[in-house]
């Protein structure tokens, strides 16, 4: 792909930190990959920002001011903002790439309205009912990805088989994975445990032969790196997702406490010990992996963290980058598509 055609709208006053953080993340990401950014909001907003970088971090071909005079707020329900800020960055982010003047969508601003427009004005892909977001999680081995993490709160069968399909492709294109390990999050490892939902998802998943589904998955075994994908619903989902956040920051905290309140030798052993701990810090950091994508849209669309900083935002661009040239969007309309008699089906039981 000739990255001249490689355009991303990002939401620039989106997240807790709006474009003194957006800003700098999105033109990282611009120069490391050479896609061009489109930064929406609220244009002397950015300009702040873009003259508190240095002239050399902040190359003119790179990027391009789209005004938006509305700032989504937090509080705000994702109706209210459809209706009454048409004006609002993350309305704008999704009308350039509805228009074809952008290739997808970053934000790290209101979830809620992210998902909701990018519904409405973007789009789904036909036959997806659905769209899941998906976060990248680290696991002993390598990363896994977890799906729907917040999306949807209530699903039926054949949405969680539609985000297996999604996920196994999403895992494949952007993860390296060849044939990706997919699991149900459930309460226990044998067949027929779990509630109905999931006893039905089961049946469904294991009906798609070409799909590896290795079946159900506890809890515990998110981050042993035995399983390259777990679908889930969304409340399940994002509750196992900020678990898994308070947990990292918890043990990192503790970490840290206790080593630097003791003795002598516990401190020089953290001192030789210095490179693991670095390590740990960076597998439980959600800013290496950036975003969770939406899956199921008819564009690419990119939900970050609010509290992301910089290096969040870098990678969250730097992801959607990765997604566009791979075409993978072109393979989940693809794995959609090849498996509507079954999703036909399942949408029968």
């Amino acid at each position: 792909m000739n990255n001249n055609d490689l355009v991303l709208a990002v939401d620039a006053m989106g997240g807790d930190f709006g474009p003194p953080v957006v800003v700098p993340g999105a033109l990282s990401a611009a120069r490391s990959t050479g896609a061009r950014v489109l930064l929406v909001g609220q244009e002397h907003a950015i300009r702040e920002s873009l003259d508190s970088l240095p002239a050399r971090d902040r190359p003119e071909a790179l990027y391009d001011i789209v005004p938006a005079s509305q700032v989504v707020e937090m509080e705000e329900k994702p109706s209210e903002i459809l209706r009454t800020k048409k004006d609002s960055s993350i309305q704008v982010a999704c009308r350039l790439v509805k228009q074809g003047q952008a290739r997808g969508i970053i934000s790290a601003g209101h979830s809620g309205a992210a998902v909701a427009c990018g519904m409405f004005i973007l789009g789904r892909i036909p036959g997806v009912e659905r769209p899941a977001l998906a976060t990248i999680l680290p696991t002993e081995k390598a990363p896994m990805l977890l799906l729907d993490v917040g999306a949807n709160v209530e699903c039926r069968p054949h949405h969680l088989f539609q985000f297996g399909l999604m996920g196994t492709t999403f895992a494949q294109d952007i993860l390296g994975y060849e044939n990706p390990r997919l699991g149900i999050l459930s309460i226990g490892e044998e067949e027929g445990k779990g509630n109905s939902l999931v006893k039905s998802s089961y049946e469904l998943l294991k009906m798609a032969q070409h799909l590896n589904f290795l079946g159900n998955v506890e809890g515990r075994d998110l981050f042993t790196g035995n399983v390259d994908v777990v679908v889930c619903d969304g409340f399940v989902g994002n509750v196992a997702l900020k678990l898994s956040e308070g947990l990292g920051t918890s043990l990192t905290n503790v970490l840290k406490r206790e080593l630097l309140s003791s003795g002598l030798l516990p401190k020089v052993g953290t001192l030789l010990a210095r490179s693991a701990f670095r390590k740990f810090g960076k597998m439980v950091d959600y800013a290496e992996y950036g975003g969770a994508p939406l899956l199921g849209l008819q564009a690419v669309a990119i939900v970050c963290h609010g509290a992301s900083n910089s290096k969040a935002i870098s990678s969250a661009v730097a992801m959607a980058a990765t997604y566009v040239e791979k075409g993978t969007h072109k393979r989940l309309v693809n794995a959609i598509s090849a498996n509507e008699e079954l999703t036909r089906y399942a949408r029968s039981v």
